[in-house]
C-alpha cells in the first residue's frame, strides 16, 4: 500500500484518459487524493472520439475504494477550464495540485506545415496549460497553496524533426511554468515541468522507416508512464515544497535535471561593434560554445537506465 503522501488533497490530471495521465490519476488515487480526470475523448490529432475515457479510469479509482470524478472539458477553452476547477471545488471541497499532461499531435515538416496544425497543437498545448493553471490560480491563492505540474518535452528542450508546433508549444510551457514559480510564490505556490519519457498514445505515432527507429521504439515501449508518474505525484505532494521553477526529464529509472538559458560566453569590444568586427571577432570568439544542430537522441544517447 502506497504512502499517503496525498491524503485529502484533490489533484486534477489532464489528458488523464490513457498513457502517462492515467498513470498519475491512478497512482494520484493510490496516495490518497481526490481525482478529478480530465480528457476530451479525442484522437491522436485531436478530433472527437466516442469513447468516454475520463469515466473509464474513474471507474477504475472507485473500484479500488478512491474518490474521483471525470471531466471531458476541452483544456483549449478557457471557460470549460474554469467551469472544471469549479465543478472540482464544488465537489471535493478544495484543489491542491494539478497536472497538465493533455496534448495532440499533428506532426510535420516545417515547411508543410499548416498553420492550422500549428495553432492547434499551441492551443491544446500551451494555451492548454496556461487555461488550467489560470483557472486554478485563485483557488491555489485563497489556499496559500498549490502545485502545478506541467509535462515539456525534449522536442523543445533539445530538439526534433518535424515537429516545429510541439516544439514551441513545448518549450512555451517551460517559460509559463516559470513564471507561475515567480509570481505565485508569495501564495505558497510551485509550478515545475517533466520531460517523460514513456510509451504512450503520443510516442505511438513515431514513425518506424528504419533499423535504428526500431531499436528506439523497442527501447520506449520498456519505459512505463508509472515511473513518470513518481515524480509527477512526488511534485504534488507537500514533500516538494522546497521545489519550483525547475525542469525535470523521468526516463525509466533515471531522473534529470535539465538545464536552463544562462550565459555561456560573453564578448565585449570598446566602442561597440558592426557587422564587420562582428564577424571578424564577435562570431568566431563565441563559436566554441555554438550547439550543434541535435535532436533529443543525440544528446540523450546512452540507453535508458
Amino acid at each position: 500500500m502506497p504512502t499517503q503522501t496525498l491524503n485529502g488533497k484533490t489533484v486534477l490530471v489532464t489528458g488523464a484518459g490513457g498513457g502517462i495521465g492515467r498513470a498519475i490519476a491512478l497512482m494520484a488515487a493510490e496516495h490518497g487524493a481526490n481525482v478529478v480526470v480530465n480528457d476530451i475523448g479525442a484522437s491522436l490529432s485531436g478530433a472527437s472520439e466516442s469513447t468516454d475515457a475520463a469515466a473509464a479510469v474513474v471507474n477504475e479509482i472507485k473500484a479500488a475504494g478512491g474518490q474521483a470524478m471525470a471531466s471531458r472539458a476541452n483544456v483549449a477553452d478557457a471557460k470549460a477550464t474554469q467551469d472544471m476547477v469549479d465543478d472540482a471545488i464544488a465537489k471535493f471541497g478544495r484543489l491542491d495540485a494539478i497536472v497538465n499532461n493533455a496534448g495532440i499531435l499533428r506532426d510535420g515538416f516545417f515547411h508543410k506545415m499548416t498553420p492550422e496544425d500549428f495553432e492547434a497543437v499551441i492551443r491544446v498545448h500551451l494555451m492548454g496549460s496556461f487555461n488550467v493553471s489560470r483557472a486554478a490560480a485563485e483557488q491555489f491563492r485563497k489556499q496559500n497553496s498549490g502545485s502545478c505540474v506541467h509535462m515539456t518535452s525534449t522536442s523543445g528542450l533539445i530538439g526534433n524533426l518535424a515537429q516545429a508546433n510541439y516544439s514551441a508549444a513545448k518549450l512555451g510551457i517551460v517559460g509559463l511554468s516559470k513564471s507561475i514559480a515567480l509570481d505565485m510564490q508569495r501564495f505558497g505556490v510551485r509550478s515545475n515541468c517533466i520531460a517523460p519519457f514513456a510509451w504512450s498514445r503520443m510516442t505511438s505515432s513515431i514513425k518506424v522507416d528504419s533499423a535504428e527507429q526500431e531499436v528506439r521504439v523497442a527501447k520506449l515501449k520498456e519505459m512505463k508512464g508509472e515511473k513518470v508518474a513518481a515524480l509527477a505525484i512526488y511534485l504534488a505532494s507537500d514533500a516538494a515544497a522546497g521545489v519550483s521553477g525547475q525542469i525535470f526529464a523521468s526516463r525509466n529509472n533515471e531522473i534529470m535535471l535539465m538545464g536552463q538559458s544562462r550565459p555561456l560566453r560573453t564578448v565585449h569590444r570598446d566602442g561597440g561593434w558592426n557587422t564587420e568586427t562582428i564577424a571578424e571577432h564577435g562570431m568566431p570568439a563565441l563559436q566554441a560554445s555554438f550547439y550543434p544542430l541535435e535532436v533529443s537522441a543525440d544528446v540523450l544517447s546512452w540507453d535508458p537506465v
